[in-house]
C-alpha cells in the first residue's frame, strides 16, 4: 500500500516510548534502531518562546522539574533530567530543542510527524515558532515534516504558513463535521485514536481523498486490521513489536 505522507507504515510514538523515555533523542534513536523510518514527537514552547520536545503542560511527569512548561525559561528546561523517571539507565537525558531533534532526524534519515502541542492560549504562537524553526533548519534530503495538532487555531496557522508541507488533523475520534473541517483546514490526512475507530470511519476519511494514521496501537492484530481497512500508518509505542509481527506489511 503506497502512501504519499508516510514512508513506512510504522511510526514511532514519541520515539519508542515503550522502551525509552518519550520525546528524547535517545527514544528517537531507539525507534530508528528498531526499524522505524518515521517518528512522532510533540512540540511545546518555554516561557521565553523556545520550541522543545515535550508532551505535557507540566514538567513533573517526564522530567525532574516541576510546574508549567509555559512558565519555565529555556535555560531551566534545558538543564532538566528527562530520562531518570523512566530508568536510571537514561539519567541525564535532556529535553531536546526542536533544532537538536532535526539534527538527529537528518543524521538518521528519519521522517517525522511534528505534533504542535500548545499550552492554552499559545495555539497560534506555538504553531508559528514550530514552523519557523523547522523551516530554518530543515535538511534538504528529508521529506518535509507532517504537521498535526488537536488545536484548530494551530492548524489554521499551519495551513497559512506551511501550505507546502503535509498537514493532518488530530482527534480522538472522527467528528461529524470531518468533511467540512478537512476542507477548511486543507489537511491531507487525519490522525485518529484507535479506541473507537471503525471501518466505516476509515472509509469516510479515504473517501474524502485524505490519508489516515491511527494512534496509539501496540497490538499486532489490531495493526493488521487497521492496515487491511486502509490506514496508511500506525503510530505505536513499540515499533520493534509491530515490525516483527508485520509479516511483510509495507
Amino acid at each position: 500500500m503506497s502512501s504519499k505522507l508516510y514512508p513506512f507504515w510504522v511510526v514511532g510514538h514519541r520515539g519508542a516510548k515503550a522502551v525509552a523515555p518519550e520525546n528524547t533523542l535517545v527514544s528517537v534513536r531507539r525507534a530508528a534502531a528498531d526499524g522505524a523510518k518515521m517518528v512522532e514527537v510533540d512540540i511545546k514552547l518555554t516561557a521565553d518562546g523556545r520550541a522543545m520536545v515535550l508532551h505535557d503542560e507540566l514538567l513533573d511527569r517526564t522530567t525532574d522539574g516541576s510546574g508549567p512548561m509555559e512558565q519555565t525559561l529555556f535555560e531551566a528546561v534545558s538543564a532538566l533530567d528527562a530520562g531518570s523517571w523512566f530508568s536510571p539507565d537514561f539519567k541525564g537525558e535532556p529535553v531536546p530543542t526542536l533544532e537538536e531533534l532535526i539534527d538527529v532526524l537528518a543524521e538518521l534519515s528519519l521522517a517525522v510527524n511534528l505534533e504542535i502541542k500548545p499550552c492554552p492560549g499559545r495555539e497560534a504562537e506555538t504553531a508559528k515558532v514550530c514552523i519557523d524553526v523547522a523551516r530554518a533548519a530543515w535538511p534538504s534530503h528529508l521529506p518535509p515534516p507532517v504537521l498535526s495538532s488537536f488545536s484548530r487555531t494551530s492548524m489554521e496557522v499551519a495551513r497559512d504558513l506551511a501550505r507546502d508541507w503535509p498537514r493532518a488533523w488530530l482527534d480522538e475520534k472522527l467528528s461529524e463535521d470531518w468533511d467540512d473541517l478537512a476542507v477548511a483546514l486543507d489537511v491531507q490526512a487525519a490522525h485518529l485514536g484507535t479506541k473507537d475507530l471503525t471501518e466505516a470511519d476509515v472509509r469516510r476519511v479515504l473517501a474524502s481523498g485524505r490519508e489516515l494514521a491511527v494512534w496509539t496501537v501496540n497490538d499486532v492484530a489490531r495493526a493488521k486490521q487497521l492496515r487491511s481497512w486502509g490506514a496508511a500508518a500506525i503510530i505505536t509505542d513499540n515499533p520493534a513489536l509491530l515490525i516483527a509481527g508485520g509479516d511483510g506489511l509495507a
